[in-house]
């Protein structure tokens, strides 16, 4: 799907399953042409969960950015269904009142080799006689 394409449809709908084969295809292109790249990053469920329960949160928005040591990092925020990062939202406490809250921004991934791409292991099980 192009560009073009993906900016007609809902943001939520965004993405697709593209495959194991697919996905091997795409990193082993990409760590060939960049063997010193950042490899890719690992960003753990919680932080995920707490970002898309955010009241209008349609997706996550993920940026390149440099950590205080020059490190290549991701930034990432809740993005509503007009394609806006969601800084702040309001909710109502259970006084009625309204409060604005700040929005997640997010970082901290993990980008290691091992991590993201453990070494293949072949396991063998035997039997054993009791």
């Amino acid at each position: 799907m192009n560009q073009k394409a993906l900016l007609e449809i809902k943001k939520a709908d965004v993405g697709a399953n593209i495959g194991q084969e697919e996905g091997y295809k795409m990193v082993t292109a990409f760590r060939e042409a960049f063997p010193e790249a950042v490899p890719g990053h690992f960003i753990g469920r919680n932080i995920l969960e707490k970002i898309l329960n955010q009241p209008g949160c349609v997706g996550i928005s993920f940026r390149k950015g440099l950590n205080e040591a020059g490190e290549e990092h991701l930034v990432y925020t809740g993005v509503d269904a007009d394609g806006h990062d969601i800084f702040t939202f309001s909710v109502v406490t259970p006084a009625g009142d309204v409060e604005v809250k700040d929005g997640i921004v997010a970082d901290k991934t993990i980008w290691d080799w091992d991590l993201l791409f453990p070494p293949k292991t072949t396991t063998t099980t035997t039997k054993t006689q009791s």
